[in-house]
């Protein structure tokens, strides 16, 4: 059973904490987490393109000309697809579906093996709370600064003048934020940040995981996920 370090939000190591084998300590399986991270975007897909039949073009009600006697071919109405401005044959459609179904054991298991190569790789941070009083950008950095992690290849800087030579304890990476109860203080402070999100504890998928590198949760976040995913 791996363990990991509990922090306050100054940066200052206050226990540790047992993680849950079940959980936290699958092996990585590349094939499956390929299935499930396609069939997620392919679910999430959403058909924009979409061309009118020639039963939907406006107009091309009338006969454009008599059926005999003018030496052009016959045409029915300007709505042919033959025609510019008429009807599309064969083309995308906003009526299509992409979904694909996935067993959930399938689902759920690829999520476990992510949660546990963050934590072969000490990829999680673990707070004993994340309180934000007014809900302020600066106060979720200095947080993060106390944590000694950093944003990769963000626009949103830590005071960086003259550049900032890396600690070795230092993290660098992107940032995923898993919340026990919504609170608002904290999305509105995150949303500020590039290369930073919050999402739901008892919501988390294969995707995001996937995306970013780091997964910050709270005591109370990681009971959650331990109930809900146990």
């Amino acid at each position: 059973m791996s363990k990991v370090n509990i922090y306050n939000q100054k940066g200052e190591k206050i226990e540790e904490a047992r993680l849950n084998p079940a959980i936290f300590g699958l092996k990585p399986k590349k094939e499956l987490l390929h299935q499930v991270a396609i069939t997620q975007l392919t679910n999430a897909r959403i058909a924009i393109a979409h061309t009118k039949t020639r039963g939907e073009v406006r107009g091309g009600g009338r006969k454009p000309w008599r059926q005999k006697g003018t030496g052009r071919a016959r045409v029915g109405s300007a709505r042919s697809p033959l025609w510019k401005g008429g009807g599309v044959i064969f083309g995308p459609r906003k009526d299509r579906l992409f979904v694909q179904k996935i067993n959930k054991k399938a689902k759920r298991k690829a999520l476990l093996m992510c949660l546990s190569d963050k934590a072969r790789n000490n990829w999680i941070i673990l707070l004993d709370k994340l309180n934000l009083e007014k809900g302020k950008t600066k106060e979720l950095v200095e947080i993060l600064k106390n944590l000694k992690f950093r944003i990769k290849n963000a626009k949103f800087r830590f005071k960086m003048q003259g550049g900032v030579k890396l600690e070795k304890e230092e993290k660098v990476g992107s940032l995923l934020i898993a919340l026990p109860a919504k609170d608002d203080n904290i999305i509105r402070a995150a949303r500020n940040i590039p290369g930073l999100a919050t999402l739901a504890a008892d919501s988390l998928n294969v995707i995001d995981l996937l995306k970013y590198k780091y997964l910050l949760i709270t005591k109370d976040g990681l009971r959650k996920i331990e109930k809900v995913y146990k």
